[in-house]
């Protein structure tokens, strides 16, 4: 299956959106773009909204790109602007594993390591599936033109994304 040349890609902390991000830039060579990489500083702190929405409009009117992050505040916007959404819906278990499990890494998509688990995105995982999963369900049909590729598991997505 071929992708677009304007992908999201949302999901639960630890779902690995930057992961499969990196992966889909390596294959299509489209530009990408990590969410958390512009909201956070490297101190933890963070920039203003307002600073926030006027990166994400720059890059919003590129011709391609690949955005990877949550951020449901953003959902419809990027929405909007995209041709491809990919959903990684997996389940509150494996998202807390993918959370664990980067403990220690460092990561591309942040400007820091974590070196112990937050508590606040523990909450978000465990929260993620009641509150925000149908926000994105219910944009998805709300914009049916697009292209959409909803994965309920790892094995799925690294299937669809060996086979491009």
């Amino acid at each position: 299956m071929e992708t677009g040349e304007r992908i999201i890609i949302v999901g639960c902390p630890g779902s690995g959106k930057s992961t499969l991000a990196r992966v889909l830039q390596n294959k299509t060579g489209l530009p990408l773009f990590h969410l958390d990489h512009i909201w956070w500083k490297e101190d933890r702190t963070h920039i203003g909204r307002d600073e926030f929405d006027e990166k994400l409009n720059e890059i919003l009117q590129n011709e391609k790109w690949i955005i990877d992050g949550d951020y449901s505040r953003t959902y419809e916007t990027r929405f909007l602007f995209c041709d491809t959404v990919i959903f990684l819906d997996y389940d509150e278990e494996e998202c807390m594993n993918g959370i664990i499990d980067r403990i220690g890494k460092d990561r591309p998509d942040m400007p820091w390591t974590a070196q112990q688990l937050d508590p606040d995105l523990v909450e978000e995982v465990r929260r993620y599936r009641k509150e925000k999963r149908p926000v994105i369900y219910r944009l998805i049909e709300k914009y049916p033109d697009k292209t959409r590729l909803i994965f309920k598991t790892r094995a799925e997505a690294d299937l669809w994304i060996s086979a491009l």
